[in-house]
């Protein structure tokens, strides 16, 4: 549905994004993830033929955004980080003005009541929109990029500037946008792609450094630490670790007489003989998984990563330490 090739996008002398390349099927929902400045919405805008890019294509539908930019244009909902609305019109004012532009005049009437339904806009749909909320302005954004049923609907920030009841709406209405249309969400806030996405993509200094799930991608990062509970006294257990020269966090388990030690590393035998020895039963003993958050944070922090096809993870950068 969406097709992202050698997309280069220069600034005088500054590259904003350099040869990104990336592909995007029917339905799936696409978190855009990376810090502020790391080219996210040059990159949207160059996806809506808002502005051009330096070189390379990108084709929605099939068709070039730069060749056959009406066309491929069709295929295109786009709600930017500020919400493109006209704040003297009443909402179904505004989204019948929006179906005009966008020529969609088939059951109209019957198109525009689904949408604020499916938006939670409909009891609002006489008010002007000046004197509506945030979080209901940002709705009607999106409502008028879904007019005209675009394959493509692509989110620049969508939850910026909305309280937390708010982001929670939001989620909800956008997760249900994949049953009926591709979507591309950019956001920098990783439990907001983790809540709605099916997948990410982490741009970092207009470089993709990272495509996959949260699963791929934390399989490709070195091994994760371990989780151990130990039923003993919290003395007994420091006392076992200094004899062996192993390091961990230590916590007071909630059950009775258990510690709850924590490894950065999976040291499983090592742990395992050190407790036989001393008498202190495990309990528990599983890997501890990285948050999309400090798999964020891994990748962006490696100045030299850049992600290629047919890996998740840049394989130079960040190679595998457990199979």
């Amino acid at each position: 549905m969406v097709s992202v090739k050698n997309l280069t996008k220069k600034y005088g002398g500054a590259v904003a994004i350099d040869n990104l390349n990336f592909e995007i099927g029917a339905g799936e929902i696409v978190g855009f993830l990376g810090p502020n400045g790391a080219g996210k919405t040059t990159t949207m805008n160059i996806m809506t033929g808002f502005i051009a890019a330096t070189s390379g294509e990108v084709k929605i539908g099939g068709f070039d955004i730069a060749t056959e930019a009406e066309r491929a244009k069709k295929n295109i909902g786009y709600l930017p980080d500020t919400p493109p609305v006209y704040s003297d019109m009443r909402v179904c004012e505004y989204l019948n003005f929006v179906a005009d532009i966008k020529g969609a005049n088939e059951n109209r009437k019957q198109v525009l009541g689904e949408i604020m339904e499916q938006v939670n806009i409909a009891d609002v749909s006489r008010r002007i929109i000046r004197n509506l909320s945030r979080g209901y302005r940002q709705r009607v954004g999106l409502a008028q990029a879904m007019v005209g049923e675009p394959k493509v609907i692509i989110m620049d920030e969508p939850t910026i500037g909305l309280d937390p009841k708010q982001i929670i709406e939001l989620r909800e209405v956008i997760k249900t946008l994949g049953a009926r249309h591709t979507v591309i969400l950019s956001s920098h806030i990783m439990q907001e792609v983790s809540a709605v996405c099916d997948r990410v993509i982490i741009i970092n200094r207009g470089k993709i450094i990272a495509d996959g799930n949260a699963e791929d991608l934390r399989d490709n990062l070195p091994a994760d630490g371990l989780h151990v509970r130990v039923k003993g006294e919290l003395e007994a257990v420091e006392k076992a670790l200094a004899e062996a020269s192993l390091s961990a966090s230590l916590e007071l388990g909630t059950e009775p007489e258990t510690v709850e030690l924590f490894f950065e590393t999976d040291l499983g035998e090592e742990i395992f003989y050190c407790m036989a020895r001393n008498n202190l039963p495990i309990l528990l003993m599983k890997p501890t998984e990285l948050s999309l958050e400090e798999i964020f944070l891994s990748l962006v922090r490696a100045p030299s990563a850049q992600w290629t096809p047919g890996a998740c993870v840049s394989g130079d950068a960040f190679p595998r330490s457990r199979e």
